[in-house]
């Protein structure tokens, strides 16, 4: 073989080389780029998460019994009354529940959400669970009378916790705008607390608070119930979780179920 027909096959070789490194490094980085999980950042717990909730828990303390808070709270409640003239709007009832409905069912209809149903159905188990045990446990052990006197279940609101847990699940789940109608609606809900004269202004700013926080926990626990439940598997099997509850209001006791398949 000549020195030319030598040449030309080194060269042919190292041709052929090169091409199959580069063709190696870019199917890694297909690959490496297909099996990049993204970083969850709505399930981890920050301390700075508990300022907004905490702050607010804490104001509507301020008000319980008849501390400096007591005046303010019962000049809120002669505004109401000057303004509903006895008058009560109804919706509340309703509409405590229309957030937590919407975070779990908004996703299937089209709307970009940041977990599937099977997280979200967690989630607000977990939250509701959340709820009934700090909002029902606050009422079992504070016993502030309500402003018609009636009852001694009144700090913090349910109807307002309910609602703000729902704002705040669906703030974190879904685009900006569909959270901020979410916290509209909440805030109807507090406002319709106080004109139906239910509550007072302190019940409703720590309802605010907690139900806050316990769409935080519903989240903070996610990554341990997909580990129970095995969520990061393969698809296939079937899983069921149960969370008992109490409601204060109506004392009544049940049980929430999640399944899939």
């Amino acid at each position: 073989m000549n020195v030319k027909s030598q040449i030309r096959t080194w060269l042919l070789v190292l041709t052929m080389t090169v091409s199959g490194v580069s063709r190696a490094q870019v199917s890694a980085d297909s690959v490496s780029t297909v099996y990049t999980v993204p970083v969850d950042n709505t399930v981890k717990f920050k301390p700075t998460q508990l300022i907004l909730p905490g702050a607010l828990i804490a104001v509507g303390a301020l008000g319980i019994g008849n501390g400096w808070f007591g005046d303010i709270k019962h000049d809120v409640r002669d505004e109401f009354q000057k303004m509903s003239h006895g008058h009560q709007i109804k919706a509340d009832k309703y509409l405590q529940y229309l957030p937590a409905a919407g975070y779990l069912v908004m996703g299937s209809l089209g709307v970009k959400a940041k977990h599937d149903f099977k997280d979200r159905a967690l989630v607000t188990v977990t939250s509701v669970a959340a709820y009934g045990v700090l909002a029902g446990g606050m009422k079992l052990c504070i016993h502030e009378r309500r402003p018609q006197g009636d009852e001694t279940n009144s700090f913090p609101s349910g109807h307002t916790t309910l609602a703000f847990m729902g704002a705040e699940l669906i703030r974190s789940e879904y685009p900006l705008g569909v959270g901020i109608s979410a916290y509209a609606v909440a805030c109807g809900v507090g406002f319709m607390r106080l004109y139906n004269d239910k509550h007072w202004i302190n019940d409703v700013i720590a309802g605010a608070g907690v139900g806050i926080l316990c769409a935080r926990i519903g989240y903070w626990m996610l990554p341990v119930w997909r580990k129970v439940f095995r969520l990061d598997r393969q698809p296939g099997g079937s899983v069921m979780a149960m969370t008992p509850f109490y409601d204060v209001n109506r004392r009544a006791a049940g049980a929430s179920f999640v399944s899939y398949f």
